[in-house]
Formats: structure tokens, sequence, C-alpha cells
């Protein structure tokens, strides 16, 4: 007879206007990789966050491995076995990578003293474990990493707690190639050493790599389950959305003239990155971690500084010193990371939308409170935003529809120039829909947009030519008729001495 290793038996959880679980009933044999999919806001997360004790169910009970918690909490769902690694990573970016690693269970000298010298063993010893002891520096501060590398080292953090239950929320978001053939790797690991794993992920293919079973959860409700071998990706998104996806997200466009254009600019992390981007246009840019994407993007809206170079837009010089001066020349940034740079979590819905306009819809500092809520309302409803009301707090949504929180304080300050970076990043499949087609929409009707993403396929089926980047400089421009995978990675990939890394 099988072994259970979690029981989540009719878990019941609400909140101020949202009802996030009902009657919910998720099990996880011992040494089973389950998926666990569904839409932005079908509760996912709130059932990991009562397993790991962060929230209290109204209703429900909890077993692990046989025996019923009472009241779980975080330090009792760590004692018990059981280890999480969430797509916003929970670290530490001013402790060293050994300090991450041990947080929380540092060996001490005396009971008092951590002991230096048994922390940097065990981080040296758990890197092993993932194929990284000679690429991460333990002595390296977490923050000067990149960030699939901060990924491996959060994953890294939950194997050193000698989970029997691991966790992982969306870990392939903020990782590269390289780093998510070595994930795939170590839950097979787990695997064959009896662990338990709960997967969740938006790129189904994974779920078809990686996953023995898949729950599917809609609406907060439980819709089915079954082995991964018997379903496929179309069934699957059928049941998560109650609709049948299209296929194709690429629309042919008027591509007009040149809106943009950036000339040799350089600074610590860039070489002389020079492009263009015409109206109408969607540009993809792609680059292997560590190539300069982000930079690139951050150094256009006036983030990070240009030492050299320049930027003219529809012809003309500007000089964007700040995001302030990049707002008011119409350029617009949906930053990678959604949580620290694209919005005030603390703000309502309605504060977010209209952060970008309040000095346009004001007078005398006295804001226009009518045509703050139209604003907010018709946004809302534009890019189906699900939230009880534009009032509500915004770190409250989920991450799909954060994501379109932070899009539409961008159309409401009517911006040309749309720089997405990982904009589908953590989303589903529904909600990448919505998003491609509203950049299909936003090119229609003029908007250039310059679309970073690690995820080849979207970028090949949505752009009209893709940016290749590497080593801080743009290495290629492939029009459409020649995108193919390996032209890409080929471009991609650093050589060193004769030899191909893809290890940046």
């Amino acid at each position: 007879m099988d072994k259970y290793a979690v029981q989540l038996v009719n878990i019941s959880k609400s909140f101020p206007g949202v009802q996030a679980l009902k009657d919910v009933t998720f099990t996880l044999k011992e040494g089973e990789v389950k998926a666990l999919v569904g839409e932005n806001g079908a509760g996912k997360s709130t059932l990991i966050k009562i397993l790991t004790g962060a929230y209290v169910p109204d209703k429900g009970e909890i077993y692990v491995f046989g025996k019923k918690v009472e009241r779980m909490t975080p330090i009792i769902s760590e004692n018990l076995g059981i280890s999480a690694v969430y797509q916003n990573l929970v670290l530490a970016p001013h402790l060293t990578v050994a300090e991450n690693i041990v947080l929380g269970s540092e060996p001490r000298k005396m009971r008092i003293f951590v002991n230096k010298s048994k922390m940097l063993e065990k981080a040296r010893k758990v890197l092993a474990e993932v194929g990284y002891e000679n690429i991460i520096d333990p002595n390296e501060k977490l923050g000067n990493l990149p960030v699939a590398q901060q990924g491996i080292v959060a994953i890294a953090r939950a194997l050193s707690r000698k989970a029997k239950v691991v966790i992982f929320d969306e870990p392939t978001a903020v990782l590269a190639k390289r780093e998510t053939e070595e994930l795939f790797r170590i839950i097979k690991d787990l695997k064959e050493r009896g662990v338990s794993v709960i997967y969740i992920s938006h790129r189904l293919e994974e779920i078809f790599e990686i996953c023995d079973t898949v729950y599917v959860s809609k609406d907060g409700k439980f819709v089915g389950e079954m082995p991964v071998s018997e379903t496929d990706e179309d069934k699957l998104i059928s049941m998560m959305v109650g609709r049948k996806l299209r296929k194709e997200i690429y629309a042919k466009r008027n591509i007009g003239n040149v809106v943009l254009e950036v000339e040799n600019i350089k600074n610590k992390k860039l070489k002389g990155c020079s492009f263009f981007m015409r109206e109408g246009e969607i540009v993809g840019l792609y680059g292997l971690v560590g190539s300069g994407r982000t930079e690139l993007a951050r150094a256009i809206f006036g983030a990070d500084p240009i030492e050299e170079g320049k930027i003219q837009m529809e012809g003309k010089p500007v000089h964007v010193k700040s995001p302030s001066h990049a707002i008011k020349a119409s350029l617009a940034l949906v930053p990678e990371d959604r949580r620290r740079h694209g919005l005030a979590l603390k703000l309502s819905v309605r504060d977010n939308i209209n952060l970008p306009i309040y000095k346009h819809i004001s007078r005398l500092s006295v804001i226009n409170h009518f045509m703050e809520r139209s604003i907010a309302n018709d946004f809302v409803k534009k890019l189906r935003i699900k939230t009880p009301s534009i009032s509500t707090i915004v770190m409250h949504l989920s991450g799909g529809n954060q994501q379109k929180v932070v899009i539409a304080k961008w159309l409401a300050s009517k911006s040309k120039i749309f720089i997405m970076d990982e904009p589908t990043n953590g989303i589903d499949v529904g909600a990448k829909e919505e998003i491609y087609h509203l950049m299909n929409e936003l090119a229609s009707e003029g908007a250039a947009i310059l679309f970073i993403s690690s995820y080849m396929p979207e970028l090949m089926g949505i752009c009209d030519r893709i940016l290749v980047m590497r080593d801080g400089k743009i290495v290629g421009d492939v029009p459409r008729e020649e995108m193919t995978e390996e032209k890409l990675l080929t471009l991609a990939i650093k050589e060193k001495n004769g030899e191909v890394s893809v290890n940046e």
C-alpha cells in the first residue's frame, strides 16, 4: 500500500472578498513528484502556504507522514521535513552564499558563536550536491550573483535541510537553460532517494518531463488529478482555463518609421550596444544569464547610468538620466522583478495604475478622484484584472494579475515605447495569452515593443525579429524568417579559447 507523505483534507481558506480554497483535498505519496497546476488565482500558493505554516486554514485537516498536525507553523513544518523553493527568492542578498544556505540552522561554537569553518564546509558540500562547487563561491555575497545562480543557492538551501518533502514554486522562472537542466537532475535524484516533490510551473512542457502525476485546481477548487502519461497539454489547459487557447500568437503588422535608435551605449555592464526599433514592431531580446539584457533595459530607461553613447527618439536626441525622464519621453519599463521594481505592493490597484499620471489628473496638488477611479476601472476591465475592487491592496492579487497592473500603469501613461523584461514569467497560460494579445494590440496601434525573454518559443512565436546579446554586446539581429532555436543559441553562446560554454 502506498504511504502518504502529505494529506491535506477538505481545506478551505478565505481572505477579505476572496474564497481562495474551498474543500480542497490534496495528497502526495512518498517518493512521488506531483505537479500542482492552475491559473493564477487558482489557490496553488495558498495551499502551499498552508502546508508550510504561513497560513492557517479556516477548516480542514493536515497530515504529514500519517500523523495529524493540529496547528501548522513554519517551524513545525520545517521540523517535519518540509522545505520550499519559491519563485520570489526568499534570500538575504547582503549575506554570503554560505550564510544564506545555513540561515536559521547555523553550526555553533559553544552554542553562541557561528562556526564559520563548519558553515563553509556545509555550504561547499551542498553546492557539490547540485554540481556548482566550482562555479559558486560560498564566500561571495549573494547579491553579486546572477539571478539564475541565486536560484541555485535557494535550491541548495532547501536541500541542506535534509527535507523529506520539497516544494518547487515556479523554480525555472529565474533559471537559465543550464540551471534548469541541473534542477531536473536534482529532482530525479530526490525521487530516487524517496523524497516527495510538489512541482508548480506554468511551463507545461516541464510537467511532462519531470512529474509522475498532475493535480489541477481552478478558482480554489479541485478540478482533476491523473498520471502525466494519461494526459496532454491541450487537456490540461482546457481543465485550467475552461477554454481552448489560440495556437498562433503572431499577428501581421504594419511596421512604420524608426522611433528609437540606441547607438553604442556603454557602462560597467554594456560594451557598446546599438539597435533600432520601428513603429508597430515587436523586437525580441535574447541572451544567456549575464549577457546584459536587463542592464540594457535599465540603461535605456534611465535606471542605470550611461557612460557613453546616445539615444534618439523619432530622430531627436533624448537624455534619459532617470526613470522620470524616461516617462516624460513616453518610455515604459515592465521590469523583470515586478514585486521589487514594478509595483508599490502596499498600495491599492487604483494607486498603482495611476502612479505615473497623478500630476496629469491633479490640480494644485489635489487629485481628481473621479478621473482616478475612472481610469483604474477602465484598465481593470480592459485587461481583465481579477480583483475584488480597485481599492484592493495589490500585494493580495495573484502574480498574473499583479503583472497586468504593471502593464495597466504604463498603458495609462500613454507610452509609445514599451520595454517588457520577462513579462510572462510565473504567470499562467491564460494570462500569457492575454499578454500576447495585448502586445499585438499595442503594436497594431503603433507602439514599439522590446520583448526580453529567456524562453525562445515565445520570442519566436510573437517577434518580428530577435536581437541576441552576449557579453554586454548585441551580436545578432535575426529576422523572423531566419529564426531557429539553434541559430539563437549559437549566437548567444560564449566562446573561450575555442571552447564553448553556455554557463555565464
